[in-house]
């Protein structure tokens, strides 16, 4: 990943946010050290996959990005885009920690069943971005331990359990932020996905309407 252009992209997303929302924010924390990504390897029992490792050690241990839309706004959307309201998600290695044994408490109390097809989609996973409402935001280690795609789990039954939101790490992060930075929950994402096998598409008519009524101009 081009992690100047990433860092740009988001300094110009948050100012667009910022003439809604003067309280909205992004940061990111000083780069972690391999001091500190093996003791959570060390602790998780697996090593990071590549692209999430060069994230926290050459952009940031910590990114954040948090902005809310105001109401009247959300209420003047497309019908399409009327349950947008945020851009809220942090991705750390601290919560990759936390949030993988989430997950591993979510299968071992309800999803155990790896012949179940709803279960399954839970196992051989690595749980990276807590979505606020029990759902997870994952790497799919098993399909590829070392380049894995990101993948929804949701804990509710819901059609979006595995879908694929990117189909690496890094090919999410930037068109996550590409499409706006809509919110973390299934259905924030959905009207920005296409395709279910091919992920966030920042070209899709959703996410150029988006950008347009926020005035967020990637290119």
């Amino acid at each position: 990943m081009d992690y100047q252009k990433f860092d740009q992209l988001c300094r110009r997303l948050i100012k667009s946010y910022q003439k809604l929302n003067e309280e909205a924010y992004f940061k990111a924390e000083p780069c972690a050290n391999e001091v500190s990504i093996k003791a959570v390897e060390e602790r998780i029992g697996m090593t990071l996959p590549k692209q999430l490792r060069n994230f926290f050690l050459n952009f940031s241990q910590c990114f954040e990005m948090n902005a809310f839309l105001p109401e009247e706004f959300s209420d003047s959307l497309p019908k399409e885009l009327r349950e947008l309201f945020s851009a809220h998600y942090v991705i750390s290695l601290e919560e990759v920690e936390s949030n993988e044994m989430i997950r591993r408490d979510w299968v071992s109390e309800c999803f155990p069943n790896e012949d179940d097809e709803y279960d399954k989609v839970w196992h051989h996973k690595l749980g990276m971005i807590d979505v606020g409402n029990g759902d997870i935001i994952s790497l799919d280690i098993g399909s590829n331990p070392d380049n894995p795609p990101v993948v929804y789990l949701s804990h509710e039954g819901d059609d979006s359990n595995g879908i694929i939101l990117g189909k690496d790490f890094d090919t999410f992060l930037m068109n996550l932020v590409m499409s706006g930075g809509c919110g973390m929950e299934d259905w924030q994402i959905a009207p920005f996905i296409s395709d279910s096998k091919n992920g966030i598409d920042p070209d899709c008519e959703n996410a150029k309407t988006f950008r347009k009524l926020i005035d967020f101009h990637y290119e």
